[in-house]
This record gives structure tokens, sequence and C-alpha cells, in this order.
């Protein structure tokens, strides 16, 4: 399986004639979106999930799929009904096969930044029992996990947070996501810091490029 990493939190993994693009959000390159017929959207806020753009994708392509939870759906479809029959509304404790990959939802919760707020669903996805994406949380998941996509830079996380996610998960790597907000000598302190303590064989993917999982 191949991975390739865009701007912030969005990937996209590719395995012979299998491709799933993951929070594709307004950060995300146009070349992300190329082609996608089935998309994973983990919680509603734009870093995570460009509507015009999924929904110009829709255009071009009728049979696309975007999956994401109840609450984001019923935005989505109510600012765009033409939109409506390309969402898959998913719930935790779901397991549903997208592009022929199998993906598990869990976690439930955004976390929180301060003071209850921000009150919102996020799902993370388990992909093959293999890839974990948790959007914005730090949800630990049951069962092992191979790659784990770590959020590095976050209002609501703080860096021994995503250390202690990383060492709570126990993945065999690590790959920095969320990460846009973070300056070049920003990235070079986090990754010091998750490298020596994550327990874990970290990296960091420069956006474009692809790993192979």
């Amino acid at each position: 399986m191949r991975m390739i990493k865009y701007t912030h939190a969005c990937v996209r993994l590719v395995d012979g004639d299998r491709s799933l693009l993951i929070d594709p959000g307004t950060w995300a390159e146009d070349v992300a979106f190329e082609g996608a017929t089935d998309v994973l959207v983990t919680h509603e806020h734009a870093d995570h999930i460009d509507l015009e753009r999924l929904v110009a994708l829709h255009g071009r392509n009728p049979e696309l799929r975007v999956f994401l939870p109840a609450s984001v759906a019923a935005q989505a479809s109510d600012s765009a009904p033409a939109f409506a029959p390309a969402l898959n509304v998913v719930s935790v404790g779901d397991t549903f096969d997208p592009a022929g990959f199998t993906v598990r939802a869990v976690g439930g919760k955004h976390a929180v930044i301060y003071d209850g707020v921000p009150d919102a669903a996020n799902i993370g996805y388990v992909i093959d029992d293999a890839v974990y994406h948790p959007g914005d949380s730090t949800f630990v998941p049951d069962g092992s996990i191979d790659t784990l996509l770590v959020p590095t830079m976050a209002p609501w996380l703080k860096l021994a947070e995503a250390i202690d996610f990383v060492r709570a998960v126990g993945p065999a790597r690590a790959y920095s996501i969320h990460d846009a907000m973070l300056s070049e000598r920003g990235q070079a302190g986090v990754d010091r810091w998750l490298s020596m303590r994550g327990e874990t064989d970290y990296g960091r993917i420069t956006p474009g490029d692809a790993v192979e999982l």
C-alpha cells in the first residue's frame, strides 16, 4: 500500500486499483482530489473538508461516495442539495468498504480546545486494520495499528499529548499530519521530540511525496 501525503491532514491510500482519499480540506492541493471516487471525512472543519471542491468533483463523477458523520452530512446537504446523493453517513462502530478497503469508524468527539468548545463530532478511521487517521482527536482505538497518522500541531493539542498519543496507540510507525501551521523550526523541534520519546519509527512526509506502508 502506498500513502501520499498532502498539505495538513489530507492523505491518499493507493493499493493497486484501490484508492481512498481522507480529509481533503481547504489547504489540500487540487491534485489530491483528481480522480477520487471514495472519500472519508472525519469532521466538519474546513481544514478537513473542502465542500466546494467535493461538490465540483461530484459534478464530474456522479458515482463519488463521501463517508462522514451525520452532522457533517446534514450541513453539506443543506449547503448543496445536489450533493446529497454522494453522502454516506457513518457512525462510531460501523465497518464499511469504500474503494475495496475495510474501514472501521472509531472515536466520536472532536478534542476540546477550551471550555467545551468545539462540541463537534469527529470520527477516526482505521483502514484495513493497519492505518489509523484520527482526525482532530487523540482517541486510542482497540487492536494493533501498523501506521498511525499523528496530529502534531493544533489549537487543541500540545506536544506532550501527541507523544502520549503515539505511545498509547503503540504503532509500528507514525507519520506527522495536521501540521500546516508549523514553521520549519517548529517541525524540527516536534520531530526531534517525537523521534526521541514516541517509542516508534516516526517520520514526516513532504506534501506531495509518498511512502510505502
